[in-house]
């Protein structure tokens, strides 16, 4: 009996089909590791500063971003079976935002971390899982009015996106 270790499956060439997914999920790791590099090199006074508009510590959108993959990946994979993502609205959104927030005020560095590893890590697996058939794949999304997005779509917008999209925000309130 052979085992197959992670390595192996890596060095294995996918099928073409995949290939999609792939990078897909390589976009979404980089995101998360551009984020956990910028949070490794904060000092503790950087951890705690509140992001401008938002009012939410940036260790606080760190975690967020973390918490929000099995969400996201959730509604990924409704979309990849070709379901509509119905009843999620922009309140609901914000309703979320601001209870993460207060629940985890005062979260440190190395729980924030280990959480966007961790999640980051299994969001990309389930991204890689994909088939260019399942991306393709579109349903209205309530979220957007629902328009019939592509799951494609949805995981560009949302789920790799997010860490840039906070990564962008986060070196805006430092320089200012």
């Amino acid at each position: 009996m052979t085992t197959t270790t992670l390595q192996d499956r890596a060095a294995a060439p996918r099928a073409t089909n995949y290939r999609r997914a792939d990078a897909l999920a390589d976009r979404l790791e980089q995101g998360a590791r551009a984020l956990a590099d910028l949070a490794n090199g904060l000092d503790e006074a950087q951890w705690q500063k509140r992001l401008p508009k938002d009012g939410r510590k940036i260790g606080v959108v760190v975690h967020h971003v973390a918490s929000m993959y099995p969400i996201e990946i959730d509604l990924t994979r409704k979309l990849a079976a070709g379901e509509p993502i119905s009843g999620v609205t922009w309140d609901d959104v914000a309703a979320i935002n601001a209870a993460h927030a207060q629940e985890h005020d005062g979260v440190t560095r190395e729980r924030a971390l280990e959480l966007l590893r961790r999640n980051s890590a299994a969001a990309a697996a389930a991204i890689r899982e994909l088939s260019d058939e399942q991306l393709d794949r579109a349903a209205p999304v309530s979220l957007n009015g629902d328009a019939p997005l592509t799951c494609q779509f949805f995981v560009e917008d949302h789920a790799l996106r997010h860490s840039f999209h906070h990564l962008a925000r986060i070196r805006a309130a430092l320089k200012s």
